[in-house]
């Protein structure tokens, strides 16, 4: 059944629907065919969402585009860190790493949905080059200002290279779920990533 088959008999106002509900039946049609680790083609998101190539279109100026913002949008950019307190401690609990884990940050983003999101960008470089464009470099900006707070607090070396950090921690995490096959609410993956900011905080701490 597709989502328009759906909501057939569900009552609808007068006039043409929504652009938001067009754009929610698009999303959600493009991540059932992910789900379903099929092919992401024009033809099966118009079939299974049943609204017009030109609709699609409208909305996104490729499907490269529109898969990016499929993959994505469970996920919401992370909030500014706090500037009182440990920084050390909420750099950990921002990554996930604090008394909830990976599993709580994860939530409403499934693994198996970050295993499909790895196949298809590692696949498409024109993908992964949109998708860190347009939605992977935003998630960054939380951390980075707060290690850029720390070196202006002096709590950080003056010299810390602050996107090279970002892409220390955020390795050991990837390393930890697509290379070793850790799963992201193992205690023992959670240990090993804290202590792997650990190292790193003892190299970039004044």
């Amino acid at each position: 059944m597709t989502i328009a088959e759906a909501r057939v008999g569900r009552p609808r106002g007068p006039g043409r629907p929504r652009d938001e509900e067009i754009d929610g039946q698009i999303i959600a049609a493009t991540l059932a065919i992910i789900d379903a680790g099929e092919e992401v083609t024009v033809g099966r998101v118009v079939a299974r969402s049943g609204v017009s190539r030109a609709a699609l279109y409208r909305r996104w100026p490729s499907l490269t585009a529109l898969i990016a913002q499929a993959l994505d949008g469970e996920r919401a950019v992370p909030p500014e860190y706090p500037d009182d307190g440990d920084l050390r401690e909420a750099v950990l609990t921002g990554l996930g790493l604090g008394s909830g884990g990976l599993a709580a940050a994860a939530a409403g983003y499934s693994e198996e949905r970050f295993r499909q999101r790895v196949r298809l960008v590692m696949a498409d470089r024109a993908l992964q080059r949109t998708y860190w464009a347009s939605h992977v470099s935003r998630r960054r900006v939380p951390l980075e200002n707060a290690l850029r707070r720390g070196i202006a607090r002096g709590e950080l070396r003056a010299d810390l290279d602050v996107e090279a950090c970002f892409d220390v921690i955020a390795g050991a995490v990837y390393y930890q779920l697509v290379v070793r096959g850790d799963r992201i609410d193992d205690p023992a993956t959670i240990s090993r990533l804290r202590a792997a900011v650990d190292v790193v905080w003892r190299g970039i701490s004044v």
